[in-house]
């Protein structure tokens, strides 16, 4: 991995543990007894909108980071870089060695009966 790779995954992961952890301190909208039941100001389907406090602006902003880094990581991933030069430079140069022939008894060099000493005259 190069060292974008890594930057951008230790960011992705970062972002990814801070937005658990400010999803699990906000308080829920449904978290109080009676407004599942009618009760408080139910004038919209989710309840009251309008004020965004720090926790679920802070939420916004990570999660947009996340789809962005989400995003590079992807595009490093697929896009590598390729090495420079032309279409035949990744043609092999190089002459192909020749596959060595099968050893017969055919190819092998005949050797002829040693010959047998001459018996010495007295």
């Amino acid at each position: 991995m190069d060292m974008w790779m890594k930057l951008a995954l230790i960011v992705h992961v970062l972002v990814a543990l801070a937005i658990i952890a400010l999803v699990l301190l906000q308080h829920g909208k449904g978290a109080d007894m009676g407004s599942g039941f009618g009760g408080g100001s139910s004038s919209s389907l989710f309840g009251a909108t309008g004020s965004a406090n720090f926790l679920s602006r802070a939420t916004a902003v990570l999660a947009t980071v996340f789809f962005i880094s989400s995003l590079g990581l992807a595009y490093l991933a697929t896009n590598k870089p390729k090495a420079s030069g032309g279409v035949m430079d990744a043609v092999k140069t190089e002459p192909a060695k020749a596959v060595p022939a099968a050893s017969s008894a055919a190819e092998k060099p005949v050797e002829s009966a040693p010959a047998k000493p001459k018996d010495v005259p007295n």
